[in-house]
């Protein structure tokens, strides 16, 4: 569901959360379990003048993702492909692998069950229900959950508008660690040359932190709206208070070019105008007027207005920044977009496990192993679906199996704490599925976001510190269990580098804390296409 947060907030705004501040208090209570529903819970105003901000990651603070889901999410993202018309689509099977993969706890897929709900794709379902996906998802302490929730207080969508609760809202994600919500946020204290001395909506340095928080977990928008905070110094109440030079531009630069890598569209576009046809010769942004460059931004831009979901991590691979040369190029936007995108290994064939080898529920495709996850439930039904299997020093020897929420869990005979033995329930442990692949490094992506290449040899890896031995893709890589992992991981973190090159490293160039030492790069493609 495409959000509509793209309204001013008007000087009564605040006149109007003094007048309303009692109604965010007045909470409806459920009529079952007289307990305060998420939508209607008390949260503070949101304040514009807030003295700080402090960055969290949204990755930490979600649930772990169970990878069957994931397989089930992004084939149903790969179904609403934006090169596949819109009638073209299968919205039965797309609903279908998303509500699989929600049912596992999926945040992502939670959320855009809630999107498929709003947007009619299941007649039997609507605004109420998408509603109450996102309070389940609020529930699990998902950020994501309460920008979503917000948006829904703006739009009217199942709930009174109230924009004086959207802002609220908008207010908790970001503090959570939504980048969403913080740069949207951060627009509305943000404000630019023309608004100069305006000063009641400014609060610049907050604008900036919440920019930064969002650019360090990837969210490609928000380095369009920090370029302006770089290239432009300003006091906190927005005036401009130092002058633009070759060291803020080339800030300003480089975080627009990270932003193409993220895939903002706007940055990309800003980018080609810059280097193709700048609108003031004599303070320019970049260092000179190169038409080669801007066209092959332009042709970015373009890529990324007809699909949002591209990332082009390896940019620097056709496109790198100038003192750099320009590399060869046939002029083809195939080999362009195949150039800058990223990259993976293909998948080993996974050898059969014990689970693979049994039946239903036991069953679980080769693909997938078991980790238990410590979370328990004495329960007498399961609280969502996911396999379970009883918690060790029971005295039952029970293989892992597939419940589905509200599915009976199985009684069996036990002995008691005095060596008697009974029969009856007893305490189960989730098993999140995770991939069967020993580790291996394969970024996952919905089909057509990433090229396979063959899996070089040798296999290197190499830590922070070092300098790059071989020119090509590198795959940034931290352990499976580590609270970023979700936000490292990934294919749209990768990096071309030429041999003898620095890596990149997570504060200085990622913005995001984390140690140097906790991240290692491996070699995902050495390949040099010939692209003249």
């Amino acid at each position: 569901m495409k959000k509509y947060k793209n309204f001013p907030l008007p000087l009564s705004f605040f006149i109007t959360v003094v007048i309303l501040s009692f109604s965010l208090g007045a909470c409806k209570m459920s009529n079952d379990t007289k307990e305060v529903l998420p939508r209607n819970q008390s949260l503070p105003l949101f304040n514009p003048h807030v003295a700080d901000f402090i960055c969290e990651t949204e990755a930490s603070k979600v649930p772990p993702i169970d990878a069957q889901a994931e397989d089930w999410f992004l084939e149903a993202r790969a179904l609403e492909d934006p090169e596949i018309f819109v009638e073209d689509r299968d919205y039965k099977k797309i609903v279908d692998l998303t509500r699989q993969a929600a049912e596992r706890l999926h945040w992502k897929a939670m959320l855009n069950l809630a999107s498929l709900y709003v947007e009619g794709r299941d007649p039997v379902y609507g605004e109420e229900e998408a509603v109450q996906l996102v309070e389940k998802a609020m529930r699990l302490g998902i950020p994501a959950a309460y920008d979503r929730m917000g948006t829904y207080y703006a739009n009217s969508t199942g709930v009174n508008g109230d924009i004086t609760r959207a802002y609220a809202f908008w207010q908790k994600a970001a503090q959570m660690g939504n980048p969403q919500a913080m740069a949207f946020l951060a627009d509305k204290l943000n404000v630019g040359p023309a608004s100069e001395g305006a000063g009641y909506w400014s609060n610049i340095p907050v604008a900036t932190k919440m920019l930064e928080c969002a650019f360090g977990q990837g969210y490609g928008p928000a380095a369009f709206d920090l370029h302006y905070l770089y290239v432009s110094p300003r006091a906190a109440n927005g005036k401009i208070n130092g002058s633009r030079n070759a060291e803020t531009k080339s800030r300003a630069l480089k975080v627009l070019h990270e932003g193409v890598k993220f895939g903002c569209e706007d940055c990309a576009n800003a980018l080609a105008i810059e280097f193709g046809s700048p609108f003031d010769l004599a303070d320019m942004l970049v260092p000179y007027v190169d038409k080669a460059r801007g066209e092959r931004y332009r042709m970015l831009s373009n890529a990324l207005g007809f699909n949002p979901n591209r990332r082009f991590p390896n940019l620097d691979k056709i496109l790198p920044l100038p003192p750099a040369d320009l590399p060869p190029w046939d002029g083809q936007r195939k080999s362009l977009l195949d150039a800058a995108m990223g990259v993976r290994p293909p998948p080993a064939t996974p050898q059969p496990s014990a689970s693979s080898l049994l039946q239903k529920p036991y069953f679980l495709a080769a693909d997938y192993a078991l980790r238990p996850t410590g979370l328990h439930s004495d329960a007498p039904t399961a609280p969502f679906s996911a396999y379970w299997q009883p918690v060790q020093g029971q005295g039952v020897t029970e293989a892992a199996r597939l419940f589905r929420k509200g599915e009976e869990f199985r009684h069996f005979s036990v002995l008691d704490a005095a060596g008697k033995s009974r029969y009856g329930p007893v305490t189960w442990e989730q098993c999140l599925t995770i991939r069967h692949n020993h580790g291996a490094v394969e970024p996952r992506a919905a089909r057509g976001l990433l090229r396979e290449v063959a899996r070089p040899e040798p296999w290197l890896s190499c830590a922070c510190g070092q300098a790059c031995p071989v020119s090509g893709v590198w795959q940034p890589w931290v352990a499976a269990d580590h609270p970023l992992q979700a936000i490292v991981n990934q294919y749209w973190r990768q990096a071309w580098l030429n041999q003898g090159a620095p890596f990149p490293l997570p504060r200085r160039d990622w913005l995001l804390d984390l140690p140097d030492d906790e991240v290692t790069w491996h070699l995902m493609d050495a390949s040099l296409p010939d692209l003249g």
